[in-house]
């Protein structure tokens, strides 16, 4: 069974903790994703070499691999160079998403050219994390394996667009029939996920509403002030 066979269908749980975050740390990224392939996690999504190395003990699951890391002059912070490519292939990750936005790159690379540099050195599959039905599109002409939503809401441009925008998941399935489809950003419930997965989507990616404690206490905390 090929790696997008094993997610089609399923639930891949994001788990990731930036240095600011209290559960920053590889051991517990680890465990929270044993804990979420225990409970029937197809997939996970994770940050840096060092977690997905910690994870990779813990799970036999496909990762799609990210480092997120600033660069001056520039507001592309997923996988954004082949440095970080590098990173992701040295521990071995089935997946390697990269923030395929319209947005400058480090050094004023084009989005095209840097598709190249990664598949002339990795063999594993692509994912375009988009926020706009163009740059979905600019992505699959590009040749990405998987077009996601991850970027929705997150860019100047859609601020304030209300997520998961089940519209835009809907069209991507409709026009881009030969390419994976993944859904994520904000799914907070099993309601938005049964929707989601109902427009056609190849998987779903779910992250803070499953490992990020500190927002799910605030959100329960909100409800009750």
């Amino acid at each position: 069974m090929n790696v997008l066979e094993k997610l089609k269908g399923g639930l891949v749980v994001s788990c990731q903790a930036l240095p600011h975050e209290p559960m920053h740390s590889s051991f517990i990224m680890g465990r929270f994703a044993r804990a979420a392939v225990e409970g029937g996690a197809v997939g996970i999504r994770a940050n840096t070499k060092e977690d997905i190395a910690e994870i990779k003990k813990n799970v036999t699951v496909p990762v799609i691999g990210i480092v997120k890391r600033d660069y001056p002059d520039c507001e592309v912070y997923i996988t954004p160079t082949m440095k970080e490519v590098h990173e992701l292939m040295e521990v071995g990750v089935e997946i390697i998403a990269t923030d395929a936005t319209t947005r400058t790159r480090p050094g004023g690379q084009t989005l095209a050219d840097f598709v190249k540099e990664v598949r002339a050195a990795f063999d594993g599959l692509l994912m375009a994390d988009c926020s706009t039905y163009e740059e979905a599109k600019i992505a699959y002409e590009l040749g990405f394996d998987i077009l996601s939503t991850t970027m929705r809401g997150y860019t100047e441009y859609t601020k304030g667009i209300k997520i998961p925008d089940f519209d835009l998941i809907e069209r991507l399935v409709k026009d881009f029939p030969d390419r994976a489809i993944i859904a994520e950003g904000g799914i907070k419930t099993p309601e938005d996920l049964r929707r989601v997965m109902d427009k056609g989507i190849h998987c779903a990616v779910v992250g803070g509403a499953i490992t990020r404690p500190k927002g799910i206490t605030e959100d329960f905390v909100s409800a009750i002030k």
